[in-house]
């Protein structure tokens, strides 16, 4: 299975001092020598990380792969089809968010969709779709003429944090769903069951399929065991753990957890 590093939180650290350190491209290097097999970058609209300047650089030096993702935002979608990345992962986008919090409205936004990826095709970039893993979600994507889907994964990570960590005590949403443990295990096969059922729906249609939000070491092994799934993107979890044990380690300690 492909790993995707997602670097936004590089830029996350720097942006808390508004100084030029540490310098996401920096990252670029270390990712491919330890494994990596794509950067993904995601510039928002109020730019609260990654900048343009950041995401020009990036694409242009990148020895890997490099994965926009983006909103369908269409000042955005200009700068993305001047810097033709790689591939292009089209993302809902709120300004409150702390984070993206769910799959993109396939069929609520299908026509505003549809004109974004005639546009991204014009100038030869691949595109992905974040979506919820749902069969309506997949038939959308399918209908659009996307080449791959990434399957928001966050139900799923959010609930096996909060069977297995301190997650329950902290000011995440779902703590106050206030579930048993046995309540929790139930969700969470749910969870991963639709997972699973989406990613093969997918696969069945001619989709290539990704996924990704809030994947870390410890929840990542039941999504890479799902064969469907070929490309997962994690980010968060992985600087976070390089503040301890540098990044390089981070990297290839979860490329060595993404091989069946």
């Amino acid at each position: 299975m492909t790993l995707g590093v997602n670097i936004d939180h590089i830029a996350v650290l720097r942006e808390a001092r508004k100084i030029n350190d540490p310098d996401p491209l920096m990252a670029l290097a270390i990712c491919a020598q330890s494994g990596a097999d794509q950067i993904t970058i995601h510039l928002r609209e109020d730019r609260r990380h990654i900048h343009d300047e950041d995401a020009r650089r990036i694409i242009s030096a990148s020895p890997l792969p490099v994965n926009l993702e983006c909103a369908i935002e269409p000042s955005i979608i200009n700068i993305v089809c001047s810097l033709k990345p790689h591939r292009a992962t089209l993302v809902p986008e709120k300004r409150e968010e702390v984070t993206t919090e769910g799959g993109l409205d396939v069929i609520g936004n299908y026509n505003s969709i549809l004109n974004t990826i005639n546009l991204l095709k014009e100038n030869e970039i691949e595109i992905s779709l974040f979506i919820d893993p749902t069969r309506e979600a997949i038939e959308a994507s399918e209908r659009l003429g996307v080449q791959w889907v990434e399957l928001h994964t966050g139900s799923y990570a959010n609930l096996y944090a909060m069977r297995h960590s301190a997650l329950p005590h902290t000011h995440h949403a779902i703590s106050a769903l206030n579930l048993s443990r046995r309540e929790l295990d139930d969700k969470i096969e749910q969870a991963y069951g639709a997972i699973v059922d989406a990613a093969n729906y997918a696969r069945s249609l001619g989709l290539k399929v990704a996924a990704g939000h809030g994947l870390n070491y410890q929840n990542v092994t039941p999504i890479v065991n799902i064969d469907t799934i070929e490309e997962l993107n994690i980010g968060q979890s992985i600087i976070a753990r390089s503040v301890f044990t540098g990044l390089s380690s981070a990297v290839s300690d979860m490329k060595a957890l993404c091989q069946r």
